[in-house]
Order: C-alpha cells, then sequence, then structure tokens
C-alpha cells in the first residue's frame, strides 16, 4: 500500500502523531505541513493520493487553502477536519467539493475509514458488486427456468437491467460478457413465450396492459378525478434507458408508480403508438377510421392522427376535459414548445407530447458514421441518451412542469434492439421494409428465426391483402434479402432496430410521477 500517499495539514500537527503511526502501520505513507501556504508548495511539487486539511489555522485559513488546491489538482480527494459543527463552514466546504468532512477530535478509525471509503471504494465496490452478481446469476438462471407468466418476465427484465447497468460501473468486462449471454438466454426463452401466449392476450381475462389499454388503465383514472397532467411519450425509449434518466429526473420529480406494460406486435411506431393514443388495436383503428389509417405499402405519414386518436378516446372514455396534443420531431420544435408551455398547460387538463429524438437517434445510428461509432453498443446508446437528455428541450418541458406543480407520466410506444444477426427471408415487391418484422403474401423466411402470424384479423392486425402474413424476427435478428445480402448485412448489422420479439422492444416503461 505504499504507493498511497497521504498530505495531513494541521497547525497543531504534532497532537496527531499517534494517528500518523496508526496509519503507517497499515501501510500508508504520511506527509505532513502545519499551514496551507506550505501544504499548497508541497501539493504543486508532489503528488498525493489524498489531503487531511484542518479548517482552522493560522495564515490563510483551511477554506482558502483549499479553493487554491482545487485549482491546482482539480480531482485530489480532500478530507476536511475541523472543531466547529457550523452550519456554514459545512456548507462551503462541501460546495467546494470535498471527499469528506470529520469533527475533531477524530480517531484513527474514523480516519481508516475515510481512506477506505475515498481510495479503496472502487475496488471494493467492484468485488461486491461481481460476488452479489454471481450470487444472483444462479439465481436467475433458476428462474428462468421457472417462468411462468408475463408478470414473472417484466420481474426478471428488472433483474437483468438492474446488474447490466451495476455491472458496466466497475468496468468488469468479463461479468458483463457473462451478463449478456444471460440476457441472450433470456431473449430467446422469451421468444418462446410470446409464441405461444401472444395471441391469447386478446381473448383471456389473465393478461397484461398492452398498448391499446395503457392509456385507460394508468391515465384514465387521474383524469377522471380532475388533476391536470403532462403525458411525455418519448418514442423508442427502452426500459433501461428510462432507468438511467431517473436519477436526472428525480431532482424535480418523485416516481409514484414505475410500471412494466407490453407494447404489440409489430413493435413499430404506426402500429405501437396509435394503438396507444387511439385506444384501440390496429385493426380496430382501420374499422373506425378507415380515412386515417395507413398501412406498410401506403404512401405517406403512419402517424398523422393521433391528436384525432386520442381525443376519439378522451371522448370515448366519457370525459369532458381540454386537451393538447404536440409532436416535436427537432430542435427548433423543442424549443417553440418550451416558450409555449406554460399558456398550453394552464389551459388544459392534459397536454400530451410526443418528442421523436430518441427514435432520430436509433435510426441515425444507421445512416451516420460518426453516431455509430458513438452508440456502439448498449452501454454507449445509454450514455448518449443522458447526454442528450441533460441538454434538451424535454428536459426543460419536465422542469417547467414540476415547476407548476403538475402530475407528469412518461411512457414510450416500444422499445429497440442492437440487431447483431441476419437471417434470410424472401417476399414480393409489397412486402414491407422494416427489419424486424414483414407483411406480405408468399414469405419465404427460415422458420426457426420468427414468429407468423398468418391470420392478423386474430390479433386485430389489418391486412393488405387476404393472404397477408406477418412474421416477427426473435431476439436480435434481422432481415436480409438474398439478393445483395453482404451488402445489407454490412449496412444494418449492429444498428439499433425495432418490430421484432424482444424483452427491449416488448417490455416497455410507463411511470407516474408527482413535482416535488
Amino acid at each position: 500500500m505504499a504507493e498511497i500517499k497521504i498530505l495531513w495539514v494541521d497547525d497543531e500537527i504534532d497532537l496527531l502523531k499517534p494517528h500518523i503511526i496508526f496509519l503507517e502501520k497499515k501501510g500508508y505513507e504520511v506527509d505532513t505541513c502545519t499551514n496551507g501556504t506550505d501544504a499548497i508548495d508541497k501539493i504543486e511539487q508532489e503528488i498525493f493520493s489524498i489531503v487531511f486539511l484542518d479548517e482552522n489555522m493560522p495564515g490563510i485559513s483551511g477554506l482558502e487553502t483549499l479553493m487554491i488546491i482545487k485549482e491546482i489538482r482539480p480531482t485530489l480527494p480532500i478530507v476536511m477536519i475541523t472543531k466547529s459543527e457550523e452550519e456554514l463552514i459545512m456548507e462551503e466546504a462541501i460546495g467546494s467539493k470535498i471527499q469528506d468532512y470529520l469533527i475533531k477530535p477524530v480517531n484513527p478509525n474514523q480516519i481508516l475509514l475515510t481512506l477506505k471509503k475515498n481510495l479503496d471504494s472502487p475496488r471494493l465496490v467492484s468485488e461486491k458488486t461481481t460476488s452479489n452478481y454471481q450470487q444472483e446469476f444462479r439465481k436467475i438462471s433458476m428462474d428462468l427456468m421457472d417462468v411462468r407468466t408475463y408478470q414473472d418476465w417484466v420481474k426478471i427484465y428488472r433483474k437483468l437491467l438492474y446488474w447490466e447497468i451495476e455491472l458496466e460501473k466497475i468496468q468488469d468486462e468479463g461479468m458483463v460478457q457473462i451478463l449478456e449471454t444471460q440476457k441472450k438466454e433470456a431473449n430467446s426463452l422469451f421468444f418462446r413465450f410470446v409464441k405461444n401466449n401472444y395471441e391469447d392476450w386478446f381473448y383471456e381475462d389473465e393478461k397484461p396492459v398492452m398498448s391499446h389499454t395503457a392509456f385507460k388503465e394508468y391515465i384514465y383514472p387521474k383524469l377522471k378525478e380532475g388533476e391536470r397532467s403532462v403525458l411525455l411519450m418519448i418514442d423508442n425509449l427502452r426500459y433501461d434507458q428510462w432507468k438511467i434518466l431517473e436519477p436526472i429526473i428525480n431532482e424535480y420529480y418523485s416516481v409514484i408508480k414505475d410500471e412494466a406494460y407490453y407494447a404489440i406486435l409489430p413493435t413499430a411506431t404506426q402500429y405501437a403508438r396509435n394503438a396507444f393514443f387511439a385506444g384501440l388495436m390496429p385493426l380496430e383503428i382501420e374499422k373506425r377510421f378507415p380515412d386515417m389509417w395507413k398501412n406498410d405499402t401506403d404512401e405517406g405519414g403512419k402517424n398523422m392522427f393521433e391528436k384525432e386518436f386520442l381525443q376519439d378516446q378522451i371522448k370515448r372514455l366519457g370525459l369532458n376535459i381540454n386537451t393538447h396534443y404536440s409532436k416535436i420531431s427537432s430542435l427548433n420544435a423543442g424549443r417553440k414548445f418550451v416558450d409555449n408551455f406554460k399558456n398550453i398547460s394552464t389551459s388544459n387538463h392534459l397536454t400530451a407530447v410526443v418528442y421523436n429524438f430518441v427514435d432520430m437517434l436509433s435510426h441515425s445510428r444507421t445512416e451516420m458514421e460518426v453516431i455509430k461509432e458513438l452508440a456502439s453498443n448498449d452501454k454507449a446508446y445509454r450514455s448518449l441518451t443522458v447526454s442528450w437528455f441533460k441538454n434538451s428541450p424535454l428536459f426543460d418541458i419536465i422542469k417547467m412542469a414540476a415547476k407548476s406543480g403538475l402530475k407528469l407520466y412518461i411512457t414510450t410506444d416500444h422499445g429497440t434492439i442492437n440487431a447483431t444477426t441476419p437471417t434470410k427471408l424472401v417476399g414480393d415487391k409489397n412486402t414491407s421494409l422494416n427489419l424486424r418484422y414483414k407483411q406480405g403474401k408468399s414469405l419465404s423466411y427460415e422458420k426457426r428465426d420468427v414468429f407468423a402470424i398468418r391470420e392478423p384479423h386474430d390479433v386485430f392486425l389489418p391486412k393488405i391483402n387476404v393472404s397477408s402474413t406477418y412474421v416477427f424476427a426473435k431476439e436480435d435478428l434481422f432481415f436480409a434479402y438474398p439478393n445483395n445480402y453482404n451488402h445489407y448485412v454490412k449496412y444494418y448489422k449492429n444498428t439499433y432496430q425495432h418490430g421484432g420479439v424482444s424483452l427491449e422492444e416488448m417490455v416497455i416503461p410507463f411511470i407516474e410521477l408527482e413535482p416535488k
């Protein structure tokens, strides 16, 4: 432990000799000085692991010394030691980014604990996290063999995401790879579960909340009570992305309910998002609004009437409330909405906002090499999401909503998955273009790689012609045509796609929050 070098600054350093001897016996190297000026000189010339700094010294004070040290070595950990318990001094020290704060008299074990916490913490956390996951790995593996219900899958998925984010913090590549293998196994079993149960969900009483029932289940009861609220539909937001945004939003909002519901198939915007706002399955939308529903092969935007669908659902639910709907697809549109937010939110019971940036980010990764490099895997994709969010109008909307005392709902229409493995499919010129699902006739594909629905009306999906079939890719597969196969694979491999069957695409967040 000789490489850990401590600088202890105290005008009564001789009285601390027993403490210093104690630390030296533990293997730490301790250098001392009696005033701030000498401490600054030492820090300019030598490298220390941590500084213990007395707050009350003759000459320049401990707080003044602290600020100068931070200018010289901004990342050097500093522990302030003082006789004073005045709140102002504590606040000044903490505001100057100290690592710890101790009140005299200190005992050797306090000092040792501070050193462990600030110098050994990464190693200790890494060892404990690894040990805990190794135990949990065995439990999750057993749970995967015994999973029976859609609720079980939500629990398992949440566990996997928790450990994925925890293991990333300690940067243990071996453990991360083990987790990735476990996630692959989970997705394989989840695909089998969906294939065996999806159609039954439309006819049985025991079924998950899904895209077309989420609004009625989660939002309608609160609107009926007269609460003013903001609904943020962040397109393409995965559950893991929500979990890393949660601590940022937590400064302004408290999470009241953290639910997971199931996106319908296809896990694509024109199906899942229209279903959410209409409160109807796509086939029902097509029948109720024949002029507004567009199939895969129709020209024009596929989500042009979400406002009308939402108003119709609210009317069917018997609510007599004012609503506002906005779709934000660019930075300028986001800023414009922020400028008008106060007027909009005060004159409406429900302000619904579709924010498209996460969707644009995932798709732009296919088109732009820079984005492709920045979001090369799930960890990088999450990091990029956080960087964008902190500087986005979306964050400004959330802060303004909190300031106005509005209830907030955050959700999405579907998730997305990093598609890494091609599977061949042949279809005619009218086959839909999505890489994770296809709708068409006379489709030829690897049966083991897809969930095929040959009677779309059985699951309330429209069809282009009488013999239309839907096929959904499993796990992380994407469809590639045999013609120009190599080009297709090179272009789309390791890109984020949606439309198929995976935990990432189907198990999505619905969050209810109250302003702090």
